[in-house]
């Protein structure tokens, strides 16, 4: 039914009318705009026909990815079959290694055209190649994500029981926690790192490629790698029967919960700090890294659960007013200040571009969906404007964008469109509330004929 509702709201004429003195009126103010907003319905249109189009990340991408796939899973499964869906998530797990770990993503073996000297094979999906950029951290998080985002959205808890070459889904994504543990955790800090990458980045800055840990990396701990993983287990917990498990999950939970806010975050600048080097740091002595905001991790911190109201409403000042003086158009911004010139390698040489310091909707549309669901939604509305204004002005979804707004990367990026038609999906959900909209089901008019009945 609230499917339903969704779409009547999304395409057809919608009659608001005030129904109690209850409502404060500048909450009914914002909802009654929400809803008459046209271009958020037209953003949202253009979303679910890009996601229609497949699962791959967008163009320029023939493969599936698994980060990427997280955040328009929800969308998809509102445009596209759940089978199929359910066919794309079992695959990640035929591709599933010995030693338990998960790959990124994966092709079709004809489509495996790019350089990649370390590609992953599997007798369970003999028909495709995988591939992982393992200087980040997030590939076995975002899989459970995935797959909990859909137990949600489907109540197909029969997926959970699915053997994937003889090894039930559920147990696979067990293994995936273990693998993480015993690979890549740091006792001493209690904590999951990666190498050294820009916030939520999976490119390290010391080689060319930048995407394989190698002798040159450096083993780092960032706030987004691990809220990552508190989100998983709360996915975990909810999709998990046996309670002695449950428990266990819960306890590694609140440790990682913990040692966040004991390590990383910086009470004095009230923001995360970028990273903690348990083997040394490679920042140049002149450049302070600390005073770095990581937009990206500090979104992704928020659904974890990790910030107060009170420190959401700072950290998001801090958002506004980075993109206020970097000249970029939107929080969406990565990091701010970036990284010095000459510091990474290729384009992420120069400030301001891909994710040393880029605009990425894919991570900004996150930020809008926590403050709608941390009841910031005068916030969100205002800063998903610059969001939603240029996906109209350029006709399509790109995957970051440069200073000037100039758009660039992939031209239909899917992670943006998720992003976006999730946040406004929220935006929707939170106004009809708010109006207790009467929603008639109508041919689509024109903008125009929208009413708003007082």
């Amino acid at each position: 039914m609230k499917i339903k509702l969704f779409y009547l709201l999304m395409f057809n004429t919608i009659l608001v009318c005030s129904c109690g003195s209850e409502k404060k009126p500048e909450k009914q103010g914002l909802a009654q705009t929400i809803l008459a907003d046209t271009s958020l319905r037209t953003v949202d249109r253009m979303a679910r026909s890009l996601i229609r189009e497949g699962f791959n990340a967008g163009s320029g991408y023939s493969q599936i990815w698994a980060r990427d796939m997280n955040t328009f899973i929800e969308t998809a499964l509102e445009e596209v079959p759940k089978e199929e869906v359910r066919g794309a998530i079992l695959l990640f797990f035929a591709l599933q290694q010995k030693n338990d770990e998960m790959v990124d993503g994966y092709v079709l073996k004809k489509d495996f055209t790019w350089h990649d000297d370390t590609p992953y094979y599997s007798d369970a999906a003999p028909n495709h190649v995988g591939f992982k950029n393992t200087v980040e951290t997030d590939q076995e998080t975002s899989l459970i994500q995935l797959v909990g985002k859909y137990v949600k959205k489907t109540s197909d808890r029969d997926l959970l029981k699915e053997e994937v070459a003889g090894v039930t889904v559920l147990a696979r994504m067990e293994q995936m926690i273990r693998y993480l543990l015993r690979e890549r955790y740091n006792k001493k800090y209690g904590l999951l790192y990666g190498a050294m990458t820009a916030d939520w980045g999976d490119v390290q800055p010391y080689d060319d490629f930048g995407c394989d840990w190698n002798e040159l990396s450096h083993e780092a701990i960032d706030v987004y790698d691990n809220a990552m993983l508190i989100i998983s287990l709360n996915y975990l917990i909810d999709m998990t029967e046996n309670q002695e498990d449950v428990r266990r999950w819960c306890v590694l939970r609140d440790e990682i919960k913990a040692n966040v806010r004991k390590h990383l975050w910086d009470a004095k600048n009230e923001k995360f700090i970028p990273h903690v080097y348990p083997n040394g740091s490679p920042i140049p002595e002149d450049f302070d890294e600390n005073k770095i905001h990581y937009h990206g991790g500090t979104a992704i911190a928020i659904e974890a659960g990790l910030l107060s109201n009170e420190e959401i409403t700072i950290v998001n000042k801090q958002m506004l007013e980075n993109a206020k003086l970097s000249g970029m158009p939107s929080i969406g911004l990565t990091l701010y200040p970036t990284y010095p010139k000459g510091f990474f390698h290729g384009n992420m040489s120069n400030p301001y571009m891909y994710q040393n310091g880029g605009d990425w909707t894919w991570f900004g549309g996150r930020m809008i969906q926590q403050l709608v669901l941390n009841n910031f939604t005068t916030e969100a509305y205002s800063e998903i404007r610059p969001m939603i204004d240029r996906v109209i002005k350029n006709k399509g979804f790109f995957e970051w964008y440069g200073q000037g707004n100039v758009p660039s990367g992939s031209g239909s990026f899917k992670g943006s469109a998720g992003t976006l038609s999730k946040a406004i999906t929220m935006m929707y959900a939170w106004a009809t509330k708010e109006t207790g909209a009467n929603i008639s089901a109508k041919e689509p008019v024109e903008a125009s004929s929208v009413e708003v009945e007082q």
